[in-house]
């Protein structure tokens, strides 16, 4: 196996192990509670599973029929603001929970077998510029780490921080010049220097040593920056330089729109 496939292979076992840790977390759901609402406006349990489920149906296409993806893409340019919203809702709809855990938990397979068989060094089609099967697998587990925030934040259930956050704490930083260009904005010229202390005391790092704009906090806290899951006034991630302190004001781990983001804890 290449050093390329063994990541990806890598980052697809950690995908398959966050999606089941949700799964564990919804799979016993009453009717009731299927119908929670979320911190998501208008987002009940039941959309988040649904939003999963069809992300991953969205992925395999591109994955495996890539010509057949760019109708996908047609009905995101025609509605930039609500195609996602109104995929979700469809499909909730339609299925019933029990149904709708079954479609999310054969499509994830479905997705993980086709990811695991590209060919190291190609490319999938998707929203943004094109992905490796690793940048699709980690994109997966960042959004089902960040609905599954949902869903547990909707049960008032406290999850416990794994290793895997590091996945989610790289591709929010890796997309902060696009948090930048979808507002409009022109993003600054230099690196950042990261540094993130997880639960367990470790260190990740990223960035030059010697950067002048410097992001520093909790590992945790930054996920749910990043993925909008949390005000940043609420979490203990600093900065220091103001380019440095206004991307924390805008920063997004994932394609499509500027989000809104959440309020504060005082405003809800």
């Amino acid at each position: 196996m290449s050093d390329a496939s063994a990541v990806t292979a890598a980052v697809l076992d950690d995908l398959a192990q966050e999606s089941a840790e949700l799964d564990l977390l919804v799979a016993g759901l009453s009717a009731h509670e299927w119908a929670a609402p979320t911190p998501a406006e208008g987002w009940s349990v039941a959309h988040q599973i649904a939003h999963l489920t069809w992300t991953d149906e969205v992925a395999l296409v591109a994955a495996t029929e890539p010509g057949a993806f760019a109708a996908e893409v047609e009905k995101a340019l025609s509605a930039p603001g609500t195609f996602v919203d109104e995929a979700a809702g469809e499909a909730v709809a339609a299925l019933t929970p029990e149904a709708l855990l079954v479609e999310w938990r054969e499509g994830r397979a479905r997705l993980q077998e086709a990811l695991r068989r590209m060919p190291a060094g190609s490319r999938m089609p998707w929203y943004g510029p094109p992905m490796s099967a690793a940048s699709m697998a980690t994109a997966r587990l960042m959004e089902t780490w960040a609905h599954g925030q949902d869903v547990a934040d909707a049960l008032g259930v406290a999850r416990k921080p794994t290793a895997r956050l590091r996945h989610i704490a790289r591709i929010g930083l890796r997309a902060r010049d696009y948090a930048y260009a979808v507002r409009g904005l022109q993003p600054p010229a230099e690196e950042f220097r990261v540094e993130l202390r997880s639960d367990q005391g470790e260190l990740t790092v990223y960035g030059p040593e010697d950067a002048a704009q410097r992001i520093t906090g909790p590992l945790l806290d930054f996920c749910l920056l990043v993925t909008q899951r949390a005000h940043r006034d609420d979490l203990a991630v600093e900065a220091a330089g103001p380019d440095a302190d206004r991307w924390l004001d805008i920063a997004q781990a994932f394609a499509g729109p500027a989000g809104t983001g959440r309020p504060r804890k005082g405003d809800r």
